[in-house]
């Protein structure tokens, strides 16, 4: 890793841990530490070893989505090593606002395992676009048939929820444009290829034209295989539906090992559905602060009292503070070649 990414990774881990700083003060700041910590300590470790593996379920499952995708066109891969670029993905998105930071470095170590750079480009536009598209889906059935509880659940985050829909339904429409037009694609390049050459880092090469053009062709015509095999596609939007439904279910899981009970699975698991449309696509590190902001406002009426606090805490800490962690340990050991 060069100079230049040491600086900007310094950066951005700088700017996660003071948001970290300011959301872990307002989250517990008028709160009695003490008991918190004892409530914690009586969640149940049964469902607490389930949260942790539908955390784990939610992560490593893209990464069972690329190794699909990939040994479907004919990459050679391995599923640990797909799911190591899931959790790699997780870790640089965790850091970066807008999550902008993970695909690059999963598409980085992806070519650098070996794979063709127009397979692995496809393969992670392939899964964004589902993924963001399983989203979309899953907020217009929220809108549509649990329209009423939803506004009464979110109160003032209402709004957000649909800025958040809408923010989502954009990037879809501009990742199949990018996907399925070699058109966009060739104009993007030429457009950073001017930029770089006005500010003197590249010069115009035949050569490099020449790759890119040699890009454009594998990859049109890895987007054509996937286009004719419609049946991956199906296995891999069933699987993405699958895999976001564990991390809201994983909210459920906390509210009964809490000890909780009264209000139904579907209504926990559709408020924290709301959550994520709502704050997945804001500029902020991880949607830090404004994420657990949010879970206060409208999880006050399903975790009663303190357990709201600890809800927040465990909830969070497990789906997002663990996997980050976990993410970090995997980028480790790949740098190191460990694994």
């Amino acid at each position: 890793m060069n100079k230049k990414k040491v600086r900007e990774l310094t950066v951005n881990v700088g700017i996660f841990a003071a948001v970290m700083a300011l959301t872990f003060w307002s989250v517990f700041r008028n709160q009695n530490v003490a008991e918190i910590v004892d409530a914690v300590r009586q969640m149940s470790r049964e469902y607490l070893a389930a949260s942790v593996f539908l955390a784990v379920f939610f992560v490593a499952g893209e990464g069972c989505m690329i190794w699909y995708l990939l040994k479907g066109i004919g990459e050679r891969t391995t599923l640990p090593r797909c799911i190591s670029y899931s959790f790699i993905g997780f870790f640089f998105s965790g850091i970066t606002p807008s999550a902008t930071g993970g695909q690059p470095m999963q598409l980085y170590y992806m070519k650098r395992d070996g794979n063709s750079l127009s397979a692995a480009s496809v393969v992670l536009m392939t899964v964004a676009v589902i993924y963001k598209l399983v989203l979309v889906l899953i907020g217009i059935g929220i809108l549509l048939f649990w329209r009423a509880p939803l506004k009464k659940y979110l109160q003032a985050y209402y709004g957000l929820y649909f800025l958040g829909l809408f923010l989502n339904v954009v990037l879809v429409v501009i990742l199949l444009m990018v996907m399925f037009s070699q058109r966009t694609i060739r104009k993007c390049f030429y457009h950073i290829e001017k930029i770089m050459v006005r500010v003197r880092l590249w010069r115009i090469t035949e050569a490099r034209r020449e790759k890119v053009e040699q890009f454009l062709a594998d990859y049109q015509e890895t987007v054509a295989f996937l286009r004719s095999h419609k049946q991956m596609i199906g296995i891999t939007i069933a699987g993405t539906f699958l895999q976001r439904f564990s991390v809201f279910v994983l909210t459920y899981a906390v509210y009964r090992g809490l000890g909780l009970s009264g209000v139904a699975m579907l209504d926990v698991v559709l408020v924290q559905a709301a959550v994520y449309i709502a704050v997945d696509m804001l500029p902020i590190p991880g949607a830090q602060g404004i994420t657990e902001a949010m879970y206060r406002c409208v999880f006050q009426k399903i975790f009663v009292g303190n357990y709201l606090v600890v809800s927040v805490c465990i909830t969070r800490g497990v789906s997002f503070y663990l996997m980050l962690l976990v993410g970090l340990a995997v980028f480790c050991m790949v740098r190191q070649r460990l694994y």
